[in-house]
């Protein structure tokens, strides 16, 4: 009909609709993927900075933000349960559950260590740092999956949430933290000003590590009765971001490259979980 009617709009409009369908069927394609049953729930995330005191604070404070605009983006909604600043700058430590259809099934190509390379901004020489954050990835668990958690088997401490969080925490008396003994698992939760919310919420975080830790343990005896060891494992080095000498942000499992580096810590990592999902889903289950 545009030719013959030699209506140049129309075929604007034809164009910006073919750029449409193709990147709405490259979603369900990547959606396809994921087959795992648990791709579909919410997810839970932490990340911790590695060996380097401040640098890596500093840097795990930076991945933060990248998820974070990255769920903003993606139509995802994101809650910080725990956060624990640095010394001097950025983060100790900080837990962030994701909630959205697939969101855990987005994001756990995202487990293990992110390299930082840059002049650091806290040395007075300027001369060029490595640090390491490492992040992990655990599914929001359903009600029907049954995980045993005794009463007994718990150690429950209550204190007051500190440190310069500020928007993050509050500062009553209500912040849990909770042991499980037996495996000596701890999770904590500071982000409510109930003590009873704070605790069903790390009760749920407690529950995502456990179910964890119990796939981990039979993917374990699989391997030593003779299974195949996976190329890609869990807490390996996935993706570098390099400031300085030059700017690029390279995974690498996927060999996949951005010299946009600004535009993938401002959240623009889709590219780089699509590429994983279509080379590796269901390999790493």
């Amino acid at each position: 009909m545009a030719e013959l009617e030699d209506d140049e709009s129309l075929n604007k409009e034809i164009e910006a609709d073919i750029i449409k369908l193709q990147k709405t069927f490259k979603k369900l394609e990547v959606k396809a993927k994921l087959s795992n049953p648990l791709d579909k729930n919410n997810a839970i995330f932490t990340i911790n900075p590695g060996a380097g005191g401040t640098e890596s604070q500093d840097w795990a404070s930076i991945i933060l933000r990248m998820y974070l605009r990255w769920a903003e983006k993606s139509g995802f909604t994101t809650e910080i349960i725990d956060y624990q600043d640095g010394e001097e700058a950025g983060i100790k430590s900080v837990t962030v559950e994701v909630t959205g259809e697939y969101a855990f099934g987005f994001l756990k190509s995202e487990r293990g260590i992110h390299r930082l390379v840059r002049i650091s901004p806290f040395d007075s020489n300027k001369r060029r740092h490595t640090s390491f954050a490492s992040l992990h990835v655990l599914p929001e668990i359903d009600e029907d999956i049954d995980i045993e958690i005794r009463d007994e088997d718990l150690k429950v401490d209550t204190y007051r949430a500190s440190g310069a969080g500020g928007q993050h925490v509050n500062k009553t008396d209500s912040a849990i933290r909770i042991t499980h003994i037996p495996t000596g698992t701890i999770v904590q939760c500071q982000n409510e000003r109930s003590q009873h919310k704070n605790r069903s919420q790390a009760m749920k975080v407690l529950k995502a590590k456990l179910y964890q830790l119990e796939l981990e343990k039979k993917s374990q005896e699989k391997d030593a009765m003779g299974g195949e060891k996976k190329d890609i494992a869990w807490g390996s080095q996935i993706r570098s971001y390099v400031l300085h000498p030059y700017k690029m942000a390279k995974d690498t499992r996927t060999k996949l490259e951005n010299n946009d580096i600004e535009a993938v810590l401002d959240g623009d990592i889709q590219p780089f979980i699509e590429e994983y999902l279509a080379k590796y889903a269901g390999i790493n289950e």
